[in-house]
């Protein structure tokens, strides 16, 4: 069973996006635009801060 981590190769702040791009098998380049995107309406940067607490590292 797969568990979702925040990546310790593939990270720019904190690893959270490449994690998830990890997870899902998709470019983390990709998460992250996508995390820049909602960012703009708000709910992205408060998404990344909690994922960042909440997420264990790999």
């Amino acid at each position: 069973m797969k568990k979702l981590y925040r990546s310790s190769r593939d990270k720019m702040l904190c690893g959270v996006c490449g994690g998830i791009g990890e997870y899902f098998n998709v470019d983390p380049n990709a998460v992250r635009i996508v995390t820049v995107l909602l960012g703009f309406i708000g709910a992205g940067i408060i998404a990344y801060i909690v994922a960042a607490f909440i997420l264990p590292e790999n």
